[in-house]
């Protein structure tokens, strides 16, 4: 059972999405407090490889109201949880292609758990993001003719 909490929608229309795989986040406890109230951001968050481990940059989670932390830092970097085999699988990958880590999604698995959806993604050029534009009106303007396809 999955609740979505953030959605990364400017990842897919930025990179061709070649391969998804989802991971745990290490956070504190009131921060898992904070991403159920919904309040995380990751529009602008994206995985890097440091030391042959997996960080999670950029990704803002606002303050837990009852939690009173004056040193608090919100954009931190923060561990990501995943199995020796595919981070070694990932290592090889990034520096084979120069494919990208890029985070499309955070949710609670079973309401306790707080999992991000990462995905490899190849950034796409400028005549590739007009063409998805062009090919996204084109299948609404044929939903809105016939209805679902």
């Amino acid at each position: 059972m999955r609740k979505i909490v953030a959605h990364n929608k400017k990842a897919r229309y930025d990179y061709e999405i070649l391969e998804t795989l989802v991971a745990g986040i290490e956070l504190k406890g009131h921060e898992v407090k904070s991403i159920r109230q919904g309040k995380i951001s990751i529009k602008e968050a994206h995985a890097r490889l440091i030391n042959n481990q997996v960080f999670l940059l950029g990704a803002n989670i606002t303050q837990y109201k009852q939690h009173a932390d004056q040193n608090y830092d919100p954009i931190r970097t923060r561990k990501l949880l995943l199995h020796r085999q595919e981070i070694n699988r990932l290592i090889g990958k990034i520096k084979e292609k120069g494919l990208a880590l890029v985070p499309l999604s955070v949710f609670l698995q079973n309401h306790k758990l707080v999992k991000v959806e990462l995905a490899l993604g190849k950034g796409k050029k400028q005549y590739d993001k007009r063409e998805s534009l062009k090919k996204k009106e084109l299948d609404r303007k044929l939903k809105s003719r016939f209805g679902k396809i």
